[in-house]
């Protein structure tokens, strides 16, 4: 039998209009009554309905495309299932995040996920989690775990192997110099590419990999200042936290007078399309936005549905694609 509003008023025994609102998860229910509609809920084997509701996603890097695809796979995937999504642009664990999650909170909204929000920054203000839980809002992230320790289900690309295999590739050419062009220092995928770098080079022989690391922002103009100064160090190779950072990369590269990949070879990270139509073809390591975008929208719909879904971080395996941007070693003064 077809379980409804009737049937979980007089389960939690509240009124009709109370298990309205906790099922849309609107404002004007304590804390326990919703405790107690929720509750009833899952002992009743309810779903929530999801046609029309709203899935906030909530990412700083609305202009990379890798962030845009995400985006735009996550939404295909939930708008069968009757889910509309709205893309929110804020500057990571900025007040933004707060007021935009604030008002979509008291329109009904189902789901939130964090796509490279506050979850990547290390100490980031835990309220806008705690918003959530408040008003029983299911939350997930991409590429970044919770600040506040939380379990939550979060799917992020495995940063340690995307830089072994960058350093793999150009070690396997001959190149021994080489120089990490990272994103800022508090940044979690960051700081684990980092690591991953460090490590790599260390089980390869280097004595003084973290000599050879060089923080900057994940923009063109960040990844171009990074490499000039890993030039200045005398680099053969430049592994870049992401496309852009590359691409800024090359250019500040050539502004010193050397060659890309004849002097110093790049290797990207993102692996967006456009870099197969970049001079020269960018070599990169391609995050897998298909796969996680896929079970991030799997994720929120059973939630959204009142599931149970695994809590923690699910790594996915990242894929090293060569083009023209790197070549064998060649020595430099």
């Amino acid at each position: 039998m077809k379980v409804g509003i009737t049937d979980l008023a007089a389960h939690a025994q509240v009124s009709e209009a109370t298990v309205s609102r906790v099922i849309n998860r609107r404002q004007g229910v304590s804390r326990k009554t919703r405790e107690a509609v929720e509750r009833a809920m899952a002992e009743l084997g309810y779903e929530r309905p999801t046609q029309g509701q709203l899935v906030a996603v909530i990412t700083e890097f609305v202009s990379n495309p890798f962030f845009a695809d995400v985006a735009e796979r996550i939404e295909s995937a939930l708008a069968p299932h009757g889910l509309k999504t709205v893309l929110c642009p804020v500057f990571p664990g900025g007040v933004q995040e707060l007021d935009y999650l604030t008002a979509l909170v008291d329109k009904g909204v189902a789901a939130v996920v964090f796509l490279s929000a506050s979850n990547t920054v290390e100490g980031a203000d835990t309220e806008s989690y705690e918003l959530l839980r408040q008003r029983r809002v299911p939350y997930i992230g991409l590429n970044g775990e919770f600040a506040d320790g939380v379990p939550v289900p979060v799917y992020s690309t495995d940063d340690a192997l995307a830089a072994e295999l960058a350093v793999d590739h150009l070690h396997r050419l001959g190149h021994r110099r080489i120089g990490m062009a990272s994103g800022p220092a508090g940044n979690r995928p960051a700081d684990r590419r980092v690591r991953g770098f460090v490590d790599a080079m260390t089980r390869r022989g280097a004595t003084d990999a973290e000599r050879w690391v060089v923080r900057q922002s994940y923009t063109v103009e960040g990844g171009q200042a990074a490499a000039s100064a890993l030039a200045d160090r005398g680099a053969t190779a430049v592994v870049a936290a992401s496309d852009y950072m590359a691409l800024g990369a090359v250019r500040g590269l050539r502004r010193l007078g050397l060659a890309v990949p004849e002097d110093v070879s790049v290797v990207g990270y993102d692996g967006t399309s456009v870099t197969e139509f970049t001079d020269p073809a960018l070599t990169t390591v391609r995050q897998p936005a298909d796969r996680l975008a896929l079970e991030a929208a799997r994720s929120v719909l059973a939630l959204v549905s009142n599931r149970d879904v695994p809590t923690g971080e699910l790594l996915f395996d990242p894929e090293l694609v060569i083009r023209a941007s790197t070549a064998p070693a060649k020595d430099r003064p």
